[in-house]
């Protein structure tokens, strides 16, 4: 589009339009300048996008929400502006935190399952939800430690509503006496590119608080 040739043939045939003449020199200049000017454009454009902006960029985007990055990377901090976008239009219901958490780990709204407690067989609770199926293996690509995944939950369920239990169980399984073998449930090899993951673990210790 902005490459000289194509600007040359535009003009009459009244001009030489060989590549070395100065009308072709001259739209060379003009079309360089042109071709930076659509990159920055598109990176800019790129940058605006959650998903591909990094850095200042993503902290741009969060002040204009009002979401601090605090500690976090740029992987995290992805999703706690995702749920921040999200959570200012939630209504409350589990059918909205699910399409949240969905939105803020970029995965399918079917991937994640939560609750009521209140008819909870073993612990029931009024006004409290568990969630029992959750896309673990994002969490885990992030960064994002269990404790404030849990509060970015929290944020988003309504006022007086506990989150109960949050189970972020693994993939690893061992197999049976028919000795099935499954490459994502197994022990995993050296380079990590086969094998199941352990359920999250909490640890305090290392747990940082994030500004949710």
């Amino acid at each position: 589009m902005f490459e000289a040739k194509a600007i040359v043939s535009r003009f009459v045939d009244y001009f030489n339009k060989e590549p070395n003449s100065n009308i072709s020199k001259l739209m060379k200049i003009f079309s360089d300048e042109l071709i930076a000017l659509n990159t920055t454009t598109k990176r800019v454009g790129d940058w605006r996008d959650i998903d591909s902006a990094k850095g200042v960029a993503l902290d741009d985007t969060g002040t204009n929400i009002n979401q601090p990055r605090g500690v976090a990377t740029d992987e995290v901090y992805r999703i706690l502006l995702k749920s921040k976008i999200a959570r200012n239009l939630s209504d409350g219901s589990i059918n909205t935190i699910i399409q949240v958490l969905a939105t803020a780990l970029s995965v399918p709204p079917t991937q994640i399952r939560i609750e009521e407690k209140w008819n909870d067989s073993l612990d029931p609770e009024p006004a409290a939800i568990k969630l029992i199926e959750l896309p673990l293996a994002k969490i885990n690509e992030a960064g994002l430690d269990p404790v404030n995944f849990v509060r970015i939950v929290q944020k988003t369920v309504a006022a007086g509503v506990k989150v109960g239990i949050i189970e972020l169980t693994g993939t690893f399984e061992f197999g049976t006496t028919a000795m099935i073998v499954d490459n994502l449930k197994g022990f995993g090899n050296i380079e990590g590119t086969i094998g199941g993951y352990f359920g999250a673990a909490f640890s305090p210790s290392t747990d940082q608080e994030l500004p949710i």
